[in-house]
């Protein structure tokens, strides 16, 4: 469900979360306090699913926002309009949350300009205010708003990184590539295949992980795995589905990728 933008949407589904560690009761705990949340961990790990099941165990709506680098005050905030010869002001995605206790999710908040996150500071703090300066006011955070944030520690660098006035905002959730078994059940679940199958791309995808090469930037996340799964599941041999939805994806290097279609043979060839 699409809002005023391609990178805002809503969420209302009731997603498959399996929990790996101890995330849900840190989360929960966060949340009943009125803390925002700091997710860390590899693409593709699970940490946009795990908000959105977390928003629907909590009963409470979530507003999305995909940030990248062109990503301003007033596109999270709002802005005034022209509508029908009159100006308009318009609630941003974070302002809606904070007026209808919503869960507020910032995706790779690194990729937005540090100018445009400063403004999450009194909202992260005990004031869980947000000062809408154009209007003249200052919001209190309805009850049941959280600001959720996430981002890849594998993206880090001295550009993109958060400062640590808002670090020490949030209560941090660390998160990686789920165990063998359980990845097995994430994605024998989404993508609709046996566990047989599931096993055979999870083992590929682990050996991918263990690889030692500087030709990857990426290894293959849960992601990746899931929908080369679904591929297998639409009637593809595992070695078109595995080389288009993991090799194609992971390089663009001609040696890297000789190496991971050879490592698609080896762990899963043909043989669904």
């Amino acid at each position: 469900m699409n809002m005023t933008n391609s990178n805002i949407k809503q969420e209302f589904s009731q997603p498959y979360y399996v929990p790996v560690k101890n995330e849900k009761q840190i989360f929960t705990a966060a949340y009943n306090r009125g803390l925002s949340i700091l997710l860390k961990g590899p693409t593709g790990c699970g940490k946009t699913r795990f908000v959105e099941a977390m928003a629907n165990e909590l009963g409470r709506p979530l507003i999305t926002v995909s940030c990248h680098d062109d990503l301003t005050t007033a596109d999270l905030v709002g802005r005034f309009l022209l509508k029908d010869g009159a100006t308009e002001w318009v609630d941003g995605p974070l302002t809606r949350a904070v007026r209808e206790g919503a869960i507020c999710y910032l995706d790779e908040v690194v990729e937005a300009r540090k100018d445009t996150t400063v403004v999450l500071h009194p909202l992260s703090d005990y004031r869980r205010q947000l000062p809408l300066e154009r209007l003249g006011v200052t919001l209190n955070a309805a009850p049941g708003f959280c600001l959720v944030v996430s981002y890849n520690p594998g993206y880090q660098s001295v550009l993109k990184d958060l400062k640590d006035s808002t670090r020490q905002r949030m209560v941090a959730i660390e998160f990686d590539y789920p165990s063998p078994e359980v990845e097995e059940k994430i994605v024998a679940q989404e993508a609709g295949i046996s566990s047989e199958q599931a096993k055979k791309l999870v083992r590929l995808g682990q050996a991918i992980r263990r690889l030692e090469t500087g030709g990857l930037r990426e290894v293959a996340s849960t992601r990746v795995l899931i929908a080369a799964g679904q591929l297998v599941a639409e009637g593809l041999t595992f070695t078109d589905a595995a080389t288009a939805a993991i090799a194609g994806p992971l390089t663009d290097d001609v040696q890297v990728s000789n190496g991971l279609l050879k490592m698609i043979e080896v762990y899963i060839g043909d043989k669904g």
